[in-house]
């Protein structure tokens, strides 16, 4: 057997201009890894690396040129050596400063172990008898677009839904989560807002207690990560429960994600296996979050639907499951079809629907 892997930079498009606090996104970029036995193609395992514009810890200039490296460096290692241990492999191959690159060859290694069908947590989820609960995202934008989105989760038939907040007028927001309480109590609709770190320190509070008059579910990320005092104080003092995202990025190591959390005691953690550096470091904040007693969830950051189905196979190992922020596959007009749809505020798998990699054919992979 002698492995391979390659890479494919790949653009996706938005089907509308979606807007963060951080700015608006019209495409973004992933890296699209191929594992296979050249000696026997047959057999492929696919893998994404996307990291987040201003946001993924490896996001930084020489991205690429580094992920050209790690696959030299993988296509020369004897994997016998290692048993196909995983863990071992890409600890002998990629930096803990690449979190992607480290999801999106896990990925692969194990799709490829899997039979490369894109089935890496085989489950009654794959099987099609069981579907994952998710929230539907209402984008940033004008009052009149956040509306549009709103109306169409609801009709859509979701029962939970998350705003981005923080990038327009503070009270046209307010407005949107009222309009959605005048007509939908706690009990029919959770509600989840969203603002990226956007809060002033100064502020913060002042906007939690004016969101606490809606009946919020959470809030992720108040305001900006790497102020634990500040965040520690608002999670012992919010009357919306906090969720820490963008904190926990960067964070590689098993005893400070333990001392993150020991300190700042959230009510929730978001997990992003893109952005934390794959499954393996998902299960430790899992862990820790269980022994501090800390609610979580998953939530996929713009793959394309390969790394969404890794996402939505892992977080499927799970059950008693609150919604889950697995709805982004719809966001692309050049999104791969998968047997991955939403029906009913739901993400189902139906196994009889077959994948399109057409894109991604041996010729356009770039070997390294």
């Amino acid at each position: 057997m002698s492995l391979k892997v390659d890479y494919l930079k790949y653009t996706l498009q938005f089907r509308f201009e979606a807007g963060t606090s951080r700015g608006t996104l019209t495409e973004k970029s992933s890296y699209l890894i191929r594992l296979c036995d050249d000696e026997d193609p047959s057999v492929i395992g696919y893998g994404e690396c996307g990291p987040l514009k201003g946001l993924s810890y490896d996001d930084r200039p020489d991205f690429e040129e580094r992920l050209t490296q790690y696959c030299q460096e993988f296509n020369e290692l004897d994997l016998q050596l290692f048993s196909w241990n995983i863990p071992i492999v890409l600890n002998q191959v990629i930096s803990q400063q690449f979190p992607s690159i480290l999801f999106g060859f896990e990925t692969a290694m194990l799709d490829f172990l899997a039979g490369g069908r894109r089935i890496i947590h085989a489950s009654d989820f794959t099987d099609g008898h069981r579907a994952l609960p998710i929230n539907g995202l209402i984008w940033m934008g004008s009052p009149a677009f956040m509306k549009q989105q709103i109306d169409e989760k609801l009709r859509a038939g979701y029962t939970t839904l998350k705003l981005k907040i923080g990038a327009i007028d503070f009270e046209q927001e307010c407005d949107l989560l009222a309009m959605i309480r005048e007509r939908f109590s706690p009990e029919q609709i959770t509600l989840r807002v969203d603002a990226n770190g956007a809060f002033q320190p100064d502020e913060a509070m002042a906007k939690l207690e004016r969101l606490a008059t809606y009946d919020l579910h959470s809030i992720e990320q108040p305001i900006r990560a790497g102020q634990p005092d500040l965040l520690t104080e608002l999670c012992r003092n919010s009357p919306v429960p906090i969720a820490l995202d963008e904190e926990l990025i960067g964070q590689m190591e098993y005893v400070h994600k333990f001392r993150l959390l020991k300190k700042i005691q959230p009510q929730f953690i978001i997990l992003k296996p893109s952005l934390l550096g794959g499954m393996r470091h998902c299960d430790e904040w899992i862990e820790l979050a269980g022994r501090l007693n800390i609610g979580w969830w998953i939530t996929s950051a713009l793959e394309s639907n390969i790394g969404l189905n890794a996402i939505a196979q892992y977080t499927a190992q799970f059950k008693h499951l609150i919604p889950q922020g697995l709805g982004t596959g719809q966001l692309y007009t050049n999104n791969f079809d998968s047997p991955l749809t939403i029906e009913h505020g739901q993400l189902h798998y139906h196994p009889g629907q077959p994948w399109d990699l057409s894109p991604l054919t041996i010729g356009s992979m770039q070997s390294r």
